[in-house]
């Protein structure tokens, strides 16, 4: 799949485990599970809009697009 999400890279750099982002930004932490591997079919811009304010980033530092 050509868009690599970097989750976990930003959460490493900001020392915050997934179960406190999922809590935060109130989704559950099996959907954060499903965004973070790659698997979701879609992204709210709601949820990328929290999840870039709880990480202090821009939507760049969490998605990726890589040419196959």
């Amino acid at each position: 799949m050509p868009i690599i999400v970097n989750l976990d890279i930003m959460l490493t750099k900001r020392k915050m485990r997934s179960n406190e982002l999922a809590e935060i930004i109130d989704i559950t932490p099996a959907n954060l599970s499903i965004l973070k591997s790659g698997k979701a079919k879609a992204v709210r811009f709601s949820t990328l809009e929290a999840i870039c304010k709880a990480l202090d980033c821009q939507p760049a530092d969490i998605l990726e697009y890589v040419e196959d």
